[in-house]
């Protein structure tokens, strides 16, 4: 069963796990599950993707319960009315805050229009990026003695294919767990050192108007799983909304 975060009858918000792919893709063909079916199966009616989460990307995943809604939401995205903050974990200390302004090249779906993938397209993207919390390790990777590493809240202004995963690599900070943009010597060592073989990159948050009542929502994702014990294991958890994280768990409120 798919953890369901807010259901009326023109929306439903689930927490999508990392590994589930949000509909069915050439490029995994042999796949059987997928949050779209699963979600429809669940409660019994057709459901519309809205927006996009990588298949190793957890969080809050959002569907319309009718193409007219979901036709609203997609204009909402396309419009940056729609507030996305995400959650990663990248190798070394990037400053405190920033602004990644970087255009990135298109990326086309399989199912979108073969012959426009053939020509290179350069689309505006920009992420805002805070750290949260640091730690260095005792971890040697590649020619260093220690290994550093860093939780960071993203916020994408632009909703462009890979954009965190892209962006995070431009700056030489990449997420760990991406086995794509990311670096194989930094994902062993959360992986055989820490067992977290999992990317660690969440939506944590969406904050939007109902595009039916215009009543301000904000649907959020708490922490699970392989990232929350990761969170704690570093003694991170402490940094982070309360709202993030699930009861229980020692906050920067106590």
């Amino acid at each position: 069963m798919l953890p369901i975060l807010f259901r009326d009858e023109h929306l439903v918000a689930i927490d999508k796990p990392a590994g589930l792919l949000v509909h069915r893709t050439a490029l995994d063909r042999h796949e059987r599950r997928f949050a779209l079916q699963m979600l429809r199966d669940q409660i019994g009616c057709h459901v519309y993707a809205v927006h996009r989460l990588d298949r190793g990307t957890s969080g809050v995943l959002l569907f319309a319960r009718s193409s007219e809604v979901a036709q609203s939401l997609g204009a909402m995205f396309a419009e940056r009315r729609v507030v996305k903050r995400y959650l990663a974990v990248v190798r070394g200390h990037p400053p405190l805050q920033g602004e990644i302004d970087h255009p990135l090249r298109r990326c086309f779906g399989d199912d979108e229009n073969s012959s426009e993938a053939a020509v290179p397209t350069m689309q505006q993207a920009v992420t805002h990026y805070r750290r949260l919390a640091s730690i260095e390790l005792p971890y040697a990777v590649d020619p260093y003695p220690q290994s550093r590493y860093a939780l960071l809240e993203l916020t994408p202004l632009s909703g462009r294919r890979h954009q965190l995963r892209r962006h995070l690599k431009h700056i030489a900070h990449p997420i760990i767990g991406d086995t794509t943009h990311g670096k194989a010597a930094h994902n062993h060592v959360f992986r055989a050192l820490l067992g977290c073989a999992r990317m660690l990159l969440m939506c944590t948050e969406l904050r939007f108007a109902h595009p039916v009542s215009g009543v301000p929502l904000r649907v959020v994702a708490p922490l699970t799983g392989e990232f929350l014990h990761l969170v704690e294991r570093l003694q991170w958890a402490a940094t982070l909304p309360p709202e993030w994280l699930p009861a229980g768990v020692a906050t920067a409120d106590g």
